[in-house]
């Protein structure tokens, strides 16, 4: 296990609220009330501007006159969220990191039942606990995805997808000291799922406590820094990445969820074949190794050939 977590008094704040941003001027409005109107203050918002050309700035100058919470902005050329996440994490003075995207809002409640579920993690073990996790919900009140089993349990957010099945997008708040352990990896140009940090964190032995509360108000977004991150052909390199870490790394998780396996199988075939046609090569050090990565990514070679055919159709 990872060395222990910088205690409680080492950190300003219990939160740093996290918000990478490119051009949304428009959006940030929503979730600066959001945290006006938080019942516990006990928190700093970074906000990481990704090269906005619009009135971001601008914006952000009249909030900082008027907040009763601290606001700290930082422009950098535009690079893409990730290293927007990494610079804000780098920042942040808060013990736990909120990651607010720029388009969505916190339920008034948010950050005090967050800090209530961390506390009730025993402090000799909290150490071994990386995040505390709720649910989120669209404007009219409907969960996103699934529930959790129990209205608090503990597990490794691995074993949530694989183990436990539970799918739909989640949200809370993250160990800082941790996540300075597990930048998202910036000499991989464009987009890098998510899902390879935490992933990583959890294969270190990393808890989570998921909890049946909402915290996040989610809202669909077709210019949002996430859903570009959805694009088949133009993020074909991250989303290879992802299958690349599933049929490499993620083997152990095999038997709960074995058509996941082998759909990620075919995924990276899927996808290698568009980046050869951009002409991207895959990053150092994410090689397919193993026999059982190669058997599986060979098994299902057909099947990623008619995916990448039909992208093509498509397209």
């Amino acid at each position: 296990m990872t060395t222990q977590a910088e205690p409680r008094h080492s950190w300003q704040y219990q939160f740093t609220v996290l918000t990478p941003s490119y051009n949304r001027a428009h959006t940030l409005e929503r979730a600066y009330q959001s945290l006006c109107k938080q019942s516990f203050q006990d928190f700093e918002w970074i906000i990481i501007d990704d090269g906005s050309v619009d009135s971001t700035k601008e914006r952000v100058n009249g909030w900082q006159q008027e907040a009763s919470f601290p606001i700290v902005y930082q422009w950098q050329e535009n690079q893409h969220k990730k290293t927007a996440f990494n610079h804000g994490v780098r920042l942040a003075q808060g013990e736990l990191v909120v990651a607010l995207d720029s388009d969505d809002t916190l339920e008034p409640n948010a950050l005090e039942q967050m800090a209530a579920a961390w506390r009730d993690i025993p402090l000799p073990q909290r150490h071994n606990y990386v995040a505390v996790i709720g649910l989120c919900q669209r404007p009219d009140g409907h969960v996103v995805g699934d529930m959790y089993p129990y209205d608090q349990f503990d597990a490794s957010s691995l074993d949530l997808n694989f183990k436990h099945s539970i799918k739909g997008e989640k949200f809370g708040c993250l160990s800082t000291a941790v996540l300075r352990k597990f930048p998202f990896p910036e000499h991989i140009d464009g987009y890098v799922p998510e899902s390879i940090v935490w992933r990583a964190i959890a294969r270190a032995g990393y808890l989570t406590r998921f909890v049946n509360q909402v915290y996040r108000v989610y809202y669909d977004s077709s210019d949002s820094l996430s859903e570009q991150g959805r694009s088949t052909r133009q993020h074909a390199l991250g989303l290879w990445l992802l299958a690349q870490d599933t049929v490499v790394n993620c083997l152990p998780w095999f038997r709960y969820r074995p058509k996941a396996f082998l759909m990620a199988a075919a995924r990276y075939t899927r996808f290698w074949l568009h980046m050869r046609d951009m002409g991207v090569s895959p990053p150092q050090g994410y090689e397919l190794r193993g026999l059982a990565a190669w058997l599986l990514v060979i098994a299902m070679w057909p099947a990623g050939v008619v995916l990448y055919l039909r992208d093509r159709a498509r397209s």
